[in-house]
């Protein structure tokens, strides 16, 4: 699943982490992108020191047998990390999948917890490049959600989600228990606060945030991406 950041993807992982028959994996190539951008992300020392910096070394992992031989592997990726040699190229044999949100939300969001300076810190290019990338090597458009839809009805999106990626829906996957989970980063300590409080997805969100000045801007220029991958959202 590619996502950009502050876009319920850590309640989706929670969502599959909830299925007996699926492991999850968390951000694997975010060590790596930091390691090489040296980007002051919240607790970037202690990830970097916590991961597996090497690319391929990280591809190859990711690209072999599932954690604990489940049948099922949920991999949270976020675009903007991939900065190195590696890309959605070099991962043939996953079946992907995009979870988009509002340009707006994402900037609300995000400035809450890092410094934002420009819409790449974002990945909603990156992410539209991939999706595109895929569609065209596989003839087949793939799937995309839409965090709001999700939120507005988890049971019916999430059904429609399982169902484009093969795989049966579980009515599990609507709950989950509070607190850490095992698979977490160590930098969920910064940025897990409101999942970790959670059992399951949020209420729908209220009417887009108002932004101004250079977080009004930043959210102009990703939604041409977004409401690019919009018009493919499964509801």
């Amino acid at each position: 699943m590619w996502s950009g950041p502050r876009n319920i993807s850590t309640a989706m992982m929670r969502s599959f982490g909830a299925r007996a028959d699926c492991a999850v994996s968390d951000e694997p190539f975010y060590g790596a992108f930091l390691a090489a951008t040296g980007e002051q992300h919240p607790l970037a020392a202690e990830t970097i020191a916590d991961m597996d910096c090497d690319w391929h070394s990280v591809l190859r992992r990711q690209s072999g047998e599932a954690p604990r031989g489940k049948p099922i592997w949920y991999q949270k990726h976020m675009p903007h990390h991939m900065v190195g040699p590696v890309s959605i190229a070099d991962m043939p044999d996953h079946r992907h999948a995009f979870l988009i949100r509002a340009p707006e939300r994402v900037v609300a969001s995000y400035r809450q917890k890092n410094e934002l300076r420009e819409p790449e810190m974002l990945g909603f290019a990156r992410m539209r490049a991939y999706f595109e990338a895929e569609a065209e090597r596989t003839g087949v458009t793939p799937p995309v959600v839409d965090s709001d839809d999700i939120l507005a009805d988890p049971a019916d999106t999430l059904e429609k989600l399982c169902g484009a990626l093969g795989i049966d829906w579980d009515p599990a996957m609507l709950s989950w228990t509070p607190g850490p989970h095992a698979e977490d980063g160590v930098w969920g300590a910064h940025w897990y606060d409101k999942v970790n409080a959670s059992t399951g997805f949020a209420p729908p969100p209220a009417d887009l945030p108002e932004l101004d000045g250079d977080y009004a801007r930043v959210a102009e220029a990703c939604r041409a991406d977004y409401e690019a991958l919009k018009r493919y959202a499964l509801c």
